[in-house]
């Protein structure tokens, strides 16, 4: 199966390297366990689901921790089949276990977060994504519903690891879900 992202960062300040470049150190932990590509537009990185979402958390936590205005834009990704087998993505896809609480490491970074799920290739799609919608309620991290998608809040521990069991928990195992992500934090505008 091949689980993987395409992840952007936007720092909204004029020291926008050095920005990017601290964010991107946080990504050194992970690089025996991921394959991780960073070209001019975005960084790839492909592996098991754990370390995968630890890695987009971490970097954008890093990145938060500056005080400039940064957004990041996300597109996850597993069982697309257009994509080649990575034999270091495999993993029991749906071993989060319906109903387990959310347990996340504090990072001391408040966050905001649109996303959107999407099943593809399914005919009941939308009984997943209601589902997910469901979980996000209870999630703790939910802010609000939002046309075509949903926004959370709050510890960006707290929100990654509610993005980490909406990914997982809903679609078929082997099927191909994505999400489709946008973080915010630092930002002027009024909460």
């Amino acid at each position: 199966m091949f689980i993987g992202a395409q992840v952007s960062l936007y720092p909204m300040t004029s020291d926008f390297v050095r920005v990017i470049l601290s964010g991107l150190d946080a990504l050194t932990p992970y690089r025996d366990r991921l394959r991780i590509e960073t070209d001019d537009i975005s960084t790839l990185m492909v592996g098991a689901p754990g370390p995968l979402l630890d890695a987009i958390r971490d970097l954008f936590a890093r990145t938060a921790n500056d005080p400039a205005h940064v957004t990041m834009h996300v597109t996850l990704s597993r069982g697309c089949p257009g994509e080649p087998d990575e034999p270091h993505c495999r993993c029991d896809v749906l071993a989060v276990a319906q109903g387990t609480p959310l347990a996340a490491p504090m990072m001391g970074v408040e966050i905001d977060v649109q996303f959107s799920l999407y099943v593809l290739g399914q005919d009941r799609h939308m009984d997943e994504i209601y589902g997910c919608i469901d979980f996000l309620k209870t999630s703790g991290t939910f802010l609000r519903s939002k046309n075509f998608c949903t926004r959370l809040r709050g510890d960006a521990g707290a929100v990654f690891e509610t993005v980490r069991q909406a990914f997982l928990r809903f679609g078929p195992a082997e099927g191909h879900v994505t999400i489709d992500l946008t973080a915010s934090a630092n930002s002027p505008s009024a909460r």
